[in-house]
């Protein structure tokens, strides 16, 4: 399909890609067990989608797309369920968290898929270090137009992603001090970052694509790793800065999150996007990663100095009128209770503290994408 053809999705649609771990119960590393995973999985009903994904030791889940939240968590459960079938015939373990605790990224193995192998021979050690997990989500546009706007509105939210999903405090073995590690390993990429701030469809592929084209180094969006990038194939943008969550109940929270703030945010009741924005922007996904809901932000029109956690709240309380038309309360409920509580990864901390292992961190994770939570 040409870049030029935005293809017009039913605004404010909601899919999930989220990729997640496949541990070995022996020993609780990664473990190369996508190919019969996924062969096994081809012989079932499955809802929604699974793929490989570039190491033998992840793979990734895709839904279908949905009008809401709750058909949305309906189905990341049934997904769910299938998998913990299959991951209990091979003897696998299935699990979120951005990073394995300790997994050592020289032992991994690249999936035999032409891709993957590209990626490998351009990227060298990258490819493997890129075993971290990350939960994808798309929201409909009605043209490419709106999709740039909505991409650049969600510049001053993203900290609230990063730090309402993290999930990957360990890395190596060792405790990061980050809340979410997960993203240093993508910043590593050339690619990686923001996308270029234009604003109409049309200035985005003649001034922007068409020159990175001619010089040989993108041939299409997925050579772009930003933290929101849009995906004219599929008529949405893609917000790609979440850690796959413990949970598939706080992965659907997010999602209907950023749903709701979309629907807001077309409104056009806030100043819109411009370049100055940015300026602060590294700055405030630094925070985010670093310190998660602790930490603070730079608002980017006033400059003000604000409390992560507190923005969050401020702005989930602000949403509720558009969650209730949408019928999206119950994730931004969700939500509140992780801004009060901790994310997911103060929780695998706690673990560490009280277990005494990054082995147990991994059978905790395991547990609890099994069981869920409200």
């Amino acid at each position: 399909m040409p870049l030029e053809y935005f293809k017009t999705s039913t605004p404010l649609t909601l899919g999930v890609e989220l990729e997640l771990q496949l541990v070995s119960l022996s020993d609780f590393d990664l473990t190369a067990a996508s190919p019969d995973m996924l062969h096994l999985l081809k012989r079932a009903s499955f809802p929604g989608n699974v793929t490989p994904e570039v190491t033998e030791s992840m793979i990734e889940i895709n839904t279908d797309i949905h009008a809401n939240h709750a058909e949305l968590l309906e189905q990341l459960q049934r997904i769910r369920d299938t998998l913990l079938r299959a991951g209990d015939t091979l003897n696998i373990g299935v699990c979120g968290g951005g990073t394995h605790p300790f997994q050592h990224w020289s032992e991994r193995k690249i999936f035999s898929k032409p891709r993957f192998k590209e990626v490998s021979a351009i990227y060298g050690y990258l490819a493997k270090q890129f075993t971290v997990f990350g939960q994808h989500i798309h929201v409909g546009c009605t043209s490419g137009d709106d999709a740039l706007f909505l991409l650049h509105s969600l510049n001053r939210y993203v900290p609230h992603f990063i730090a309402l999903s993290a999930s990957s405090p360990f890395f190596q073995g060792s405790d990061t001090l980050f809340n979410s590690a997960r993203l240093n390993s993508v910043f590593a990429f050339p690619l990686s970052g923001r996308a270029p701030f234009l604003l109409r469809w049309t200035d985005f592929v003649s001034e922007y694509f068409a020159k990175m084209e001619a010089t040989g180094i993108v041939k299409s969006m997925k050579d772009f790793y930003w933290d929101i990038r849009p995906k004219p194939e599929y008529g949405t943008i893609e917000l790609r800065v979440c850690d796959t969550p413990l949970t598939v109940e706080r992965a659907a929270a997010l999602a209907g999150y950023l749903q709701v703030l979309c629907r807001y945010l077309l409104d056009r009741t806030e100043p819109a996007p411009v370049e100055d924005d940015y300026l602060v922007y590294n700055y405030n996904r630094f925070q985010a990663c670093r310190f998660g809901l602790d930490g603070s932000l730079v608002h980017p029109k006033t400059h003000e100095t604000l409390s992560l956690r507190e923005d969050v709240l401020t702005t989930l309380r602000k949403l509720e009128s558009y969650a209730e038309m949408m019928v999206g309360m119950p994730a931004l409920e969700h939500l509140y209770r992780t801004a009060h509580e901790g994310s997911d990864a103060s929780y695998l901390r706690q673990q560490y503290a009280e277990r005494g292992s990054t082995e147990s961190m991994v059978d905790a994770a395991i547990l609890r994408f099994r069981d869920g939570c409200p």
